[in-house]
């Protein structure tokens, strides 16, 4: 009643800006100012003309308002009851239809908590099983500093992304994406290098979807059939002993090297069986590839990823039950160390390894969420602590990598086995009888199933969108797209299917640009715009450059 007593001439504050008062992000009624919009206008999800008797007297009297005065005087105020509240909020369209605002009612948001397991769920991807191997590859001391430290490299850039659009003045950046605050800065180059980068990292992703995919197809297809034909395979595989057993696919790897060669993947058939019959129809790197296309690449066709939007809760259960599954297998086999700071023994690799920008490579990838960071915390529904939750969600993803990585390098037998016989898979050190493994397996394969057209669709909504205009352009553009994806991972399955150095390679190539380069030349400008720009900070972002650098160039030497 107070509100409703209150006059229509109200002086409005000098500090308040236009755009703060016009945004339509803010759930505040009292902050809006009505438009004229038509009633015939006001449609919901088709262009008939369709609106009710209530919403028309709305509409005049919003329009009787908007005449008391001129659009460039604000002194005007309508009363409160007259202003449309949140769940009648209309977006004005330039073709002269308003359409009703959906995502505006703060019931729409999420806590804190929602969001930051939102977070880390969608980095928690396949980054995780090469994270033993990275360890591997740095030297267990030097590998858990590199992760600690690199996580919050990517941590400090990831936040220069999220601030991004608020430091960009008198522009109403509040819907831009990290694309979009490039071409501010730096036009059509920085728009187009984002998005070509953004591109690297998904495409980078769904070729090792496509290897894993066919890696966990043929080892649960090798367990169906073992047991159904009572096999056992245990003496033919090079392992530990015992009901808890480890093998090493590749006990011939050259300790001061990188333990997966393309001459071992093309020297190993990757087949476990005496039936030459099913060895040549359910081969990993020859057929099974091949067997996937039939089923995913329809999938990839689809207009909308809606219905696969819906599985995304199977990512959680399967990065849970690889927790569990880490923590029982390092129960049952126990803690394997010894600490050779810089000479490789039989059985133990070095503290500290030369090997260790592989590491940052997978890590870069691992940590990787820039390009979405910005779309994730906008559902947050207090925006003011999305720096605290951005961090947690961090340190909970860091605390995951490590717990998997240090407790499954650390129960890995040594003596028998030696270390380096770790895989860019950690699965693949199991065999393939191994029942909770085995489960594993299944759980990734399924999930991976769904989460793979999610990421087509978005190579396809941002490549399309961008070349086209449109995101489904027609069927054979979609087509044409999607055939070039399959064959890249279809190629890459049968003839180098390392998941750890693609995974290396794609991190670093998508981090060099999104991560480093981009992020700290976006704070530079803004920084140097606003006169705020002093040597430590340019020190520091020119550090950063050359760090994301020299990460991509030593991959090449690796």
């Amino acid at each position: 009643m107070e509100d409703d007593l209150r006059p229509l001439l109200i002086p409005e504050p000098a500090a308040e800006g236009l755009s703060d008062r016009g945004s339509t992000d803010s759930m505040d009624c009292k902050t809006k100012r009505p438009f004229h919009v038509e009633p015939r206008n006001i449609v919901k999800d088709d262009p008939q003309e369709r609106v009710s008797a209530e919403a028309a007297v709305l509409n005049s009297r919003v329009h009787y308002y908007s005449r008391l005065t001129g659009s460039s005087d604000r002194l005007l105020s309508p009363p409160d009851h007259v202003i449309p509240g949140p769940e009648e909020l209309y977006v004005y369209s330039p073709l002269g239809t308003a359409f009703k605002v959906t995502g505006s009612d703060l019931s729409s948001k999420n806590p804190s908590i929602i969001t930051i397991f939102a977070i880390w769920n969608t980095m928690m991807g396949t980054s995780i099983l090469s994270i033993p191997w990275g360890i591997k590859q740095a030297g267990f001391t030097l590998g858990i500093f590199i992760l600690v430290f690199t996580g919050l490299l990517m941590l400090y850039c990831c936040y220069i992304v999220l601030k991004s659009p608020k430091a960009i003045p008198y522009v109403d950046a509040s819907d831009w994406e990290f694309p979009d605050v490039c071409r501010f800065y730096f036009g059509k180059v920085g728009q187009w290098s984002s998005l070509f980068f953004s591109m690297v990292s998904l495409i980078g992703a769904m070729v090792v979807y496509w290897v894993l995919m066919s890696n966990f197809l043929y080892n649960s297809g090798q367990f169906i059939y073992n047991y159904a034909h009572n096999v056992n395979v245990s003496d033919s595989q090079f392992g530990t002993n015992g009901s808890d057993r480890v093998i090493c696919p590749f006990p011939n790897t050259d300790p001061g090297g990188n333990s997966t060669t393309i001459s071992l993947y093309l020297s190993a058939s990757g087949n476990e069986t005496s039936d030459t019959s099913f060895e040549h129809w359910w081969s990993k790197t020859n057929t099974i590839p091949l067997f996937l296309i039939p089923l995913l690449l329809p999938l990839l066709c689809f207009r909308s990823a809606a219905f696969f939007a819906r599985f995304t809760f199977l990512g959680t259960i399967s990065v849970v039950y690889l927790i569990v599954l880490v923590t029982i297998k390092t129960v049952q086999l126990g803690f394997h160390l010894e600490f050779h700071w810089f000479d490789p023994s039989q059985f133990y690799v070095p503290e500290f390894r030369l090997l260790f920008p592989q590491f940052t490579g997978v890590l870069t990838l691992a940590f990787f969420i820039h390009n979405c960071i910005i779309t994730l915390m906008k559902s947050n529904k207090h925006q003011e602590n999305n720096v605290r939750d951005l961090s947690v969600a961090y340190l909970l993803v860091g605390l995951t990598y490590l717990y998997v990585g240090v407790l499954i390098f650390a129960a890995f037998p040594s003596p028998p086995l030696s270390k380096d016989c770790i895989e860019p898979n950690f699965l693949d050190n199991f065999p393939t009888g191994d029942v909770l493994v085995f489960v594993a397996r299944t759980f990734l394969l399924f999930q991976m199933i769904t989460v793979y057209p999610l990421l087509g669709y978005l190579v396809r909504v941002q490549v399309m969108g961008q070349i086209f205009g449109s995101h489904y352009p027609s069927f054979f553009h979609v087509l044409a797209l999607n055939v070039f994806i399959v064959a890249a991972g279809v190629l890459m399955a049968k003839f180098y299917p390392n998941i750890g150095s693609i995974i290396r390679f794609s991190g670093a190539s998508c981090g060099l640009a999104l991560v480093f380069v981009l992020p700290s030349l976006v704070q530079m400008v803004s920084l140097r715009r606003q006169g705020l720009l002093r040597w430590p900070s340019a020190l520091f972002h020119s550090l950063l450059i050359l760090l994301g650098v020299a990460n991509l160039l030593a991959q090449f030497f690796m």
